[in-house]
Order: structure tokens, then C-alpha cells, then sequence
């Protein structure tokens, strides 16, 4: 299954997108997709619904990220060799993990905000892992069916933030609107292997990041399983599991987002985001 929410920020509806790849509305069966709506039981009785017989939605909405009631945003940084490379990195021997801000998430679509005094914000492709089972010191080999389902997440990073202002990479990727989610969930059965997917990333058409997840260093298995033994994982959590080579950072010379840039980002079965660049300003 494909599961969004769309509409008008902070009034989006519950919706699946059908075989044929248009939006059908699912506020008829469900309130919302929350942390309740992700457990096994309840993705078992909406599998069960046939999307074509569901309400068609008309025009082209916008998408919002496509669970609500997210706890946690974790990302998990340098987890592909040749991205720790163009970073002039060590390969880490643990997960790095680091957080974002709740208040970072954005839709897909929606426009990226350079933060006040940014002059080094950069772009990340990345698979995103939504929980759906609480999750406490796991196995890897059961660490999977903790999982609901899996996203697009672009982990925008204010590089100057991140790695010139003391070790918390956290100050330079928490900032509003650098997390968009999605445009949908895809169901883990749709997933059967979540380390073999092609991944991409262009700005204003230009391609920067060309991956796939098999390069993973830690596989998504090992990363719920690694995360889980420090801190509970609940329903709606989002794990960010780390980006190709090709950002901004590692270009030579350097090369970061200017107001105006379209990036157009996605990852196979899961879809594309697209968003425009602006600068920050202050509310009047």
C-alpha cells in the first residue's frame, strides 16, 4: 500500500494512492495516519480495502508528510563509504546517530527555507524507515518486522551549522523545513528488500547524487536493531538512514543551495519530492 495525507497544512486528510497511481480519499475509513494506524493489525484490515472502490480525489493537492504523530526524527550519518569519503570522514565502526527536529518536517513538495546567516545549506537523499511496532533491544534478524514502512526523506543540512560551531551536527539539521517526508508510505510488503534500491537527487536538473542502497555500511536491519537497544522506538518514528556521495560539501569547489534552486529527489517504488529554495524572512 501507498498511504499519504494531503491537503492544506495542518488540515491534511487521510488518503492511498490506487494501481493506476492516483489519490483516492480514505477519510471515510480512517481519521487519520498516526502511530495507531501503523501497527501490523491495522495495515493487515486496511489491505484488505480496494483503493479503485475508495472516493477519487479531484485536481492535484498538495501532500503533507504522510503520518502524523511522529516522536522521533533519528538519521544515521556517514552509513554509505563513499559519502565518509567526499566528507574527508573516517568509515564509523557504530552508527553516528544524530537528530532532527520535529519541527523540521516538511511535505514533499513544499518550498525549503534557507535558515537567517545560512551560506552552506546542502542537500541528502535519503531512505527514510517508518516504525510500526515498538521496538526494544531487537535482533537484527527480527529487526524488520518492527518496521511499517519505508519513505523518501530529503535530511537537509546547514553544513556551517552542523560542522563549524561545536560537534552537535543536530544545530545544523534541525532548522524549519529541513526534513520533507515522503510523498507516501509504502508498506513494508511492498519493500521486500530494502537494500537494493536506486536513489537520486538533481538541482535545477542537474544530477548530483546517483545511489543505491545496497552500499549501505549499516543495512536498515542492523540500524533498528543498533537504535533499539538505546532507545525505544514507538509507532511513527522516523529513521533517516544516511545519503549517497554527491552533496554539495563534497563537490570541488563547493557547491550549496541559493534561493531559487529546484531539487527533485526519489527513490525507486517510493516515489519523488520536489521542492523550491528560499531564503528566510522575518514575519512581519
Amino acid at each position: 500500500m501507498k498511504l499519504v495525507r494531503y491537503g492544506r497544512p495542518g488540515r491534511e486528510k487521510p488518503g492511498m494512492i490506487d494501481t493506476e497511481g492516483k489519490l483516492r480519499d480514505l477519510s471515510g475509513v480512517v481519521d487519520d495516519i498516526g502511530p495507531h494506524e501503523l501497527s501490523p493489525k491495522f495495515l493487515a484490515k486496511l489491505s484488505k480495502i480496494k483503493a479503485d472502490r475508495l472516493p477519487p480525489v479531484r485536481g492535484k493537492p498538495r501532500f503533507g508528510v504522510p503520518i502524523t504523530g511522529i516522536g522521533k526524527f533519528i538519521c544515521i550519518g556517514l552509513n554509505y563509504s563513499d559519502h565518509a569519503a567526499e566528507s574527508n570522514m573516517p568509515i564509523p565502526a557504530e552508527p553516528i546517530v544524530f537528530m532532527k527536529a520535529i519541527t523540521a518536517l516538511n511535505g514533499p513538495n513544499d518550498e525549503v527555507m534557507l535558515p537567517k546567516d545560512s551560506v552552506k545549506s546542502d542537500w541528502e537523499v535519503e531512505l527514510g524507515i517508518i516504525i510500526g511496532t515498538k521496538a526494544q533491544y531487537v535482533s537484527e534478524r527480527q529487526a524488520l518486522d518492527y518496521v511499517a514502512g519505508y519513505a523518501v526523506v530529503n535530511d537537509l543540512s546547514e553544513r556551517e551549522f552542523q560542522l563549524e560551531h561545536g560537534p552537535q551536527w543536530d544545530k545544523g539539521k534541525g532548522c524549519d523545513t529541513f526534513g520533507p517526508v515522503g510523498p507516501w508510505l509504502v508498506t513494508r510488503d511492498e519493500i521486500p528488500n530494502p537494500q537494493k534500491l536506486d536513489m537520486w537527487l538533481d538541482i535545477n536538473g542537474e544530477r548530483m547524487q546517483t545511489g543505491n542502497t545496497k552500499t549501505m555500511i549499516f543495512s536498515v536491519a542492523k540500524i533498528v536493531s543498533y537504535l533499539s537497544r538505546f532507545m525505544t522506538l514507538m509507532p511513527g518514528d522516523v529513521i533517516a538512514t544516511g545519503t549517497p556521495p554527491g552533496v554539495g560539501m563534497g563537490m570541488k569547489p563547493q557547491r550549496f543551495l541559493v534561493p531559487g534552486d529546484q531539487i527533485t529527489l526519489g527513490i525507486q517504488g517510493l516515489g519523488e519530492q520536489h521542492q523550491k529554495v528560499f531564503r528566510y524572512k522575518k514575519a512581519k
